[in-house]
């Protein structure tokens, strides 16, 4: 993956988030659940920066990295899916937050074995945010 696959993914993550916190203005409140689905699209975001990073460490040959993309790779898919059932308040989003949080308190614990990287250390961070969020909604 190079940076510009992974550029045109996150822009196109911030566009849905975009379009959903647009789309969402005129929703009944207590259905959408706007601090996860925000926490969510900057878990995204940033395990988007730090899966690169991450490869980008792998192609040079550091392979203490292999955990940290392999974790990262988890968090993306489900908080990917998280965001989407978050913005549209899912009945099913519970069940999906209570597994987030395993796999974003997992993924935190990775990414601080190289907080000395900022990519890693932003991930960590916003795993932190989106974990919290999580407990708060989760079964």
């Amino acid at each position: 993956m190079n940076r510009r696959q992974v550029l045109g993914g996150v822009g196109v993550l911030a566009a849905t988030a975009a379009a959903a916190r647009q789309g969402l203005s005129g929703s009944t409140v207590g259905i959408v659940d706007r601090p996860l689905v925000d926490a969510a699209s900057d878990c995204v975001s940033k395990g988007q920066v730090c899966l690169s990073h991450c490869h980008e460490m792998l192609a040079n040959g550091d392979k203490s990295m292999a955990a940290c993309a392999k974790s990262v790779s988890e968090l993306l898919a489900v908080c990917g899916a998280l965001l989407a059932l978050a913005a549209q308040g899912a009945p099913s989003l519970p069940k999906l937050a209570a597994v987030a949080f395993d796999v974003c308190t997992r993924c935190e614990a990775e990414c601080l074995k190289h907080a000395q990287h900022p990519p890693c250390k932003d991930c960590a961070d916003a795993c932190v945010a989106c974990a919290a969020q999580c407990k708060k909604v989760a079964a």
